[in-house]
C-alpha cells in the first residue's frame, strides 16, 4: 500500500460544488446555463470539459447543449445521433410520424432478414401508393392505425414489423410508450446484429428515458434532428479564427488533461461507481482512482453533479444516493447545491 500527502501552493479560489438535481435532464440544464455563465465572464469553451463514466451518460446532455448552439466534441465514445442502434430507434419513430419517409423505411426495412434492396424499394412504392389521409379531412394527416392494417400480404417479419407500428400509432400513446414497445421488437435485432448488444441496450435505455419527458413524436424528432454545431460560437470567417469547443470527454480519455472549468456529471451511485463494480474490492479501488482522475482535472472551477430517482431499468433499482466517493465530505470541502 502507498501513502500519499496531498498539498497545493494555491491560495483562495471557490470551493468544489456538489449539485443534486431533482432528475437527469435538469442536470443538463444546469451544466448548459453554467457554461453560458462561464463563457461570459469570459472563460473561453476550450476551457471547459464535462466529464462522465460511461459514453452514455451525455446523451441527454449533448440534446440540452445542441438546443443552446454550444459546440462540443466528445471523447471516449460516439455523440448519440451518431450511433446506429439510435438512428435504428429514430427511424422507426419518423415513420410512425410520417410514413413517407422512405430513408427511414428503408433503414428498419433492411434489419429484417431476408429484405434485401429490392424488396425494401418494393414495399416501400406499396406504401407511397396507400391513402394516408383520413377520410373527410381535407388535407395530408397523421395515418390512422387502419393504415397499418393494409399490409397483411408481406412475409411473417415484416408484417410483424407491421403490427408492432400499428399497435403504437394513435396519438394517444405516448413518446415514452412507443418507444418502450418499439425496444421490444427491437431487441432480438439487436442482439443479432451486434457482439457488444449489452453496452448498446445502456445507450437505448437512455434513449427511453429522454423520450418519456416529451409529449409527442415531433416535439422529440425536432430536437433530435437538430445538428451540434461544429464551428466557434465567435466569428468563423475571420482570419486565422480559432475553434472554439467543448469537451466532453470519458473520464479515460481525460488522463493527463487539464481544464480551468470541470463538471462530472452522474456523480450517482449505481452509475458511478457501476452497478457491476461494486462486485470486487479491485474494482471498486479502479472506479476510485477514476473519481480521483476526474477531480483533479480541474484547475480552477469544480462541479459534480447527480440526478436523483434515476430508474435503473437492468437493475430495476431507484438510484438516489450520491456516489460513495463523495458522499459525507462536509460543507467546508464541498459546497453543496439543490437544483429543482
Amino acid at each position: 500500500m502507498f501513502y500519499k500527502e496531498l498539498f497545493t501552493h494555491k491560495s483562495g479560489g471557490n470551493l468544489p460544488q456538489l449539485v443534486s438535481a431533482e432528475n437527469e435532464n435538469l442536470q443538463s440544464r444546469f451544466v448548459v446555463q453554467k457554461i453560458l455563465e462561464l463563457r461570459e465572464q469570459g472563460i473561453p469553451l476550450e476551457e471547459m470539459a464535462v466529464l462522465f463514466r460511461s459514453s452514455f451518460l451525455s446523451f441527454d446532455l449533448e440534446i440540452e447543449l445542441t438546443k443552446a448552439n454550444i459546440p462540443f466534441r466528445k471523447f471516449g465514445g460516439f455523440k448519440f445521433v451518431e450511433t446506429a442502434h439510435v438512428k435504428d430507434m429514430i427511424a422507426y419513430l419518423r415513420v410512425l410520424e410520417n410514413p413517407r419517409d422512405v430513408v427511414s423505411w428503408n433503414r428498419i426495412l433492411m434489419l429484417l432478414d431476408g429484405v434485401g434492396p429490392r424488396t425494401a424499394e418494393k414495399v416501400v412504392d406499396d406504401i407511397l401508393k396507400r391513402k394516408i389521409t383520413e377520410p373527410g379531412s381535407g388535407g395530408e394527416s397523421l395515418p390512422s392505425t387502419k393504415f397499418w392494417m393494409q399490409f397483411n400480404d408481406y412475409s411473417d417479419n415484416i408484417q410483424k414489423l407491421f403490427g408492432t407500428l400499428k399497435d403504437v400509432s394513435s396519438p394517444n400513446v405516448t413518446p415514452g410508450e412507443k418507444t418502450y414497445h418499439i425496444l421490444q421488437y427491437y431487441e432480438p435485432i439487436l442482439r443479432a446484429r451486434y457482439d457488444d448488444h449489452t453496452k448498446r441496450k445502456k445507450d437505448l435505455d437512455m434513449f427511453q428515458n429522454i423520450t418519456e419527458r416529451y409529449k409527442d413524436i415531433g416535439s422529440l424528432l425536432s430536437d433530435l434532428a437538430l445538428q451540434p454545431p461544429n464551428e466557434s460560437i465567435v466569428d468563423v470567417e475571420s482570419p486565422g479564427p480559432e475553434e472554439e469547443f467543448l469537451t466532453l470527454s470519458t473520464i479515460h480519455s481525460a488522463k493527463g488533461l487539464e481544464w480551468n472549468s470541470v463538471f462530472i456529471i452522474y456523480a450517482l451511485e449505481g452509475r458511478f461507481p457501476t452497478m457491476r463494480s461494486v462486485a470486487s474490492d479491485e474494482e471498486i479501488e479502479e472506479e476510485r482512482r477514476l473519481m480521483y482522475v476526474a477531480c483533479t482535472r480541474a484547475k480552477e472551477n469544480l462541479m459534480i453533479t447527480y440526478p436523483m430517482n434515476i430508474y435503473d431499468r437492468e437493475s430495476g433499482m431507484i438510484l438516489t444516493k450520491p456516489s460513495r466517493f463523495i458522499q459525507g465530505i462536509g460543507e467546508k470541502l464541498l459546497e453543496p447545491w439543490v437544483v429543482e
